[in-house]
């Protein structure tokens, strides 16, 4: 084991997050971890079931004297978002993740560290086999899918849980309570276009934008980073007007829901305009270094001579293209009336990739009120059939509406005032937390989540905070000795 994890706080926590660290996966590839899970509740004896979608669920009985208290399910998902930079070598599909402490928090190595959710998992496998913590009847239930469409909360049936009340551990920040949470839609958009042949006394160039920092589409949103796709077309319209370059290939953002970090161009640009167009791209990094200097002080932006392309995207697909992508929304949309601070719209501008004839746009739109969600989904249908895009929208889920009367959220803000002598912040979060669709399924389900301080998810920067995860912990600990009784 790691000998730096091994030494941290709550020992017994940190040993099963550094073995969900050495199992790959990623989104809609995480059975090893989902069977690493099954064999933990077997071998303690407890029952332990994988329901027709893939979700684990392992049952403990109450510890002696707590049999009257309310069944808790303790939830968390079991997949993590693949991201790594560029120059990084690593198999999301193989490789374990390479863990390292850094100035009181534990990160990775140019990679995603899976903190998110795997601290949350950690910590239910941690109650589980623990014989000394108090508690009434646990649940505990290890979602699929979360990241890329929450099909393991979509398939969760009724009738196989019995719990009053749901304790998810997929929020991040310590100290903060959640009691509602963003529903979200995945935009789809595709261009169908010509291969040409490209053009005589034209030189050609890969244009690459890097060194963004990414970030969770829904919790960064508000820090107002560059997206890398937003930035490239927005230097892409400017040489293509002035200097008739063309686009061959475009491959920007890897994640729907992550806020691109990265895009990389194949255009060409016919020979007399070479150094115009490479003085364009110097002036264009150096906008963009200082409009971004506070939140992407590590944006790089450059164009070196390339391979020549066996073709390009007819003229007029990639203007309609440009277009498009120049006049898309992106970031924030509207913040919310009711929640001071909290974001209420928000479109992902997160993907394009041009292959095989075809170019598609992908975006993640969230909201915590659904008619504003629906709302910007039409305004984004209207945007890309003018520009003669096919647009579908699929994996609409449910936001989670706040409950003012709440039993679990009065207790948890009395534990939490009584161990660390002050009040919990209670919020709403732009996320697509389970809770919403996991709620559908169980409406008489009291619910709150919470976790451990995270920054960075979904990104190579992903961090976890040591002190706050033995403060999470204490705080689980003590939440399920003060359960309610029947």
């Amino acid at each position: 084991m790691n000998n730096e994890i091994s030494k941290l706080e709550p020992v017994s926590l940190w040993e099963n997050f550094y073995a969900l660290t050495q199992i790959p996966r990623p989104s809609k590839k995480e059975k090893k971890a989902a069977d690493y899970i099954v064999e933990f509740g077997k071998n303690l004896g407890l029952e332990t079931l994988v329901d027709d979608i893939g979700n684990v669920i392992i049952k403990k009985p109450a510890t002696p004297g707590m049999e009257n208290r309310k069944t808790v399910v303790l939830q968390g998902h079991i997949d993590m978002v693949p991201q790594k930079n560029s120059d990084k070598v690593h198999d999301f599909e193989k490789d374990p993740i390479e863990t390292h402490i850094e100035d009181g928090w534990v990160t990775a190595n140019g990679t995603t560290l899976g903190a998110d959710n795997g601290i949350g998992v950690a910590a239910a496998m941690t109650v589980l086999q623990s014989k000394k913590i108090q508690h009434g009847p646990i649940e505990a239930l290890f979602t699929i899918d979360e990241e890329t469409g929450m099909t393991g909360a979509f398939g969760l049936k009724p009738g196989l849980l019995a719990a009053d009340i749901l304790l998810n551990m997929d929020s991040e920040d310590e100290g903060e309570l959640y009691v509602g949470c963003a529903g979200g839609s995945n935009a789809n958009m595709t261009f169908d276009y010509k291969e040409v042949e490209t053009n005589t006394n034209t030189v050609a160039f890969k244009i690459s934008l890097t060194g963004l920092k990414g970030g969770h589409s829904g919790m960064d949103i508000v820090l107002g980073r560059g997206n890398a796709n937003k930035l490239m077309f927005r230097l892409l319209k400017e040489v293509i007007a002035a200097y008739g370059v063309r686009l061959s290939s475009i491959d920007g953002g890897s994640l729907r829901n992550a806020i691109p970090r990265e895009a990389f161009a194949i255009v060409t640009v016919p020979s007399n305009n070479v150094i115009e167009f490479t003085e364009t791209i110097e002036e264009f990094a150096k906008i963009y270094q200082n409009e971004l200097a506070a939140t992407e002080p590590s944006l790089s932006l450059m164009a070196e001579k390339c391979e020549m392309p066996s073709s390009l995207i007819d003229e007029l697909s990639q203007d309609d293209l440009v277009n498009a992508i120049q006049a898309c929304p992106n970031g924030v949309i509207r913040m919310s009336d009711s929640m001071k601070g909290l974001v209420e719209t928000s479109l992902n501008l997160a993907i394009v990739k041009s292959e095989d004839k075809k170019i598609s746009v992908m975006c993640l739109i969230r909201g915590s009120v659904d008619s504003a969600k629906e709302d910007v989904e039409s305004t984004l249908e209207s945007l890309f059939r003018l520009a003669g895009a096919q647009v579908e929208f699929s994996g609409q889920y449910p936001g989670w509406k706040p409950n003012p009367q709440s039993e679990i959220l009065t207790v948890m803000k009395e534990v939490y005032h009584k161990e660390y002598g002050k009040t919990p912040a209670i919020k709403g979060i732009h996320a697509g937390l389970e809770c919403g669709i996991l709620g559908a399924a169980y409406p008489n389900w009291d619910m709150i989540s919470f976790g451990p301080t995270i920054r960075s998810p979904h990104s190579p920067d992903e961090k976890v905070n040591i002190e706050t995860v033995e403060k999470f912990w204490h705080f689980l600990v003590e939440t399920l000795k003060n359960i309610p009784t029947k």
